[in-house]
């Protein structure tokens, strides 16, 4: 049997979207993921392991986007884990490039460790970076920016949701355009993405209107919400980890010893559920052709 906290009872439910973690509830702009065009259903599924990328390829995920310790809202991940994902799995892959949890406030040593991060992954074949740099008063950091755009180079880049406590998110969507940023990940500056309504309806308007970075929903992400937006809204973007707990394999357990997060026992394994991700699939499907 599980021996988990209550806290974690809905933890497919409401998952991450990449970049913030919220487990307590779960070729420019006109282009997603490889190929795509604008306009089209698009469904990204947060990944940190092999298991979970097989998953969401499984359940029919377009692109994966890869950190590593996602229960905390996912950081860097290892260069091994990506060479595995890859070869594993033939999805397009953006990596989330977070250098600490936290806030999106770095410090000149982990600006640096972060746009080498940037260099690494365009090298090793990433199809996209998932960034974001914010200064002390809450704007978007342009010079630092600027900077992993540079190293970028022909990589796409989703700005992550930093872009969710910053000061001004109007603002801050112009000056990613100006950027040349694909995608935005975004819960509309809310817990989750159905709180964040309103302003994820007021920056698809401004998508359309100006033609900059597409919106992607996430936070709270699941084929009911999927469902919801579609027919309120004309977001077509979405990105969910879908998660379920997995039960340890260990027979022998020295319960009482947590390494992290009290929270959650060391004998609780997370993983993508292929079967979310294919219902996810098919709500995004089905309400784009209704």
């Amino acid at each position: 049997m599980l021996n988990c906290y209550h806290t974690l009872k809905d933890v497919a439910v409401c998952e991450t979207g990449t970049g913030e973690n919220d487990w307590y509830s779960t070729a420019g702009p006109a282009c997603g993921i490889w190929g795509q065009k604008m306009g089209q259903g698009l469904l990204e599924c947060c990944v940190d392991s092999v298991e979970s990328a097989l998953a969401a390829a499984e359940g029919g995920a377009d692109r994966l986007e890869l950190c590593a310790g996602l229960i905390i809202g996912g950081i860097t991940p290892g260069a091994a884990l990506f060479e595995q994902v890859r070869e594993c799995c033939d999805l397009p892959v953006r990596v989330l490039l977070r250098p600490r949890f936290g806030d999106f406030l770095y410090t000149g040593y982990e600006f640096r460790i972060l746009l080498r991060e940037v260099e690494l992954f365009r090298e090793a074949g990433a199809e996209g970076a998932v960034i974001g740099c914010l200064k002390e008063d809450g704007s978007l950091h342009m010079g630092q920016m600027k900077e992993l755009m540079a190293a970028a180079g022909r990589m796409k880049v989703t700005l992550h949701r930093a872009f969710d406590v910053c000061m001004d998110p109007i603002a801050v969507y112009g000056q990613a355009a100006e950027l040349g940023i694909d995608t935005i990940l975004t819960s509309g500056q809310e817990s989750c993405c159905l709180e964040g309504m309103p302003l994820l309806k007021r920056l698809c308007a401004l998508q359309k209107e100006t033609g900059g970075p597409r919106i992607m929903a996430g936070a709270g992400v699941t084929p009911e919400v999927i469902r919801r937006f579609l027919a309120e809204t004309q977001i077509t973007d979405y990105h969910l980890s879908a998660k379920k707990v997995v039960d340890s394999g260990m027979h022998y357990r020295k319960e009482g010893v947590p390494m992290g997060i009290p929270a959650m026992s060391e004998y609780c394994i997370l993983r993508t559920d292929s079967r979310t991700v294919a219902e996810a699939k098919r709500a995004l499907t089905e309400g784009r052709r209704s």
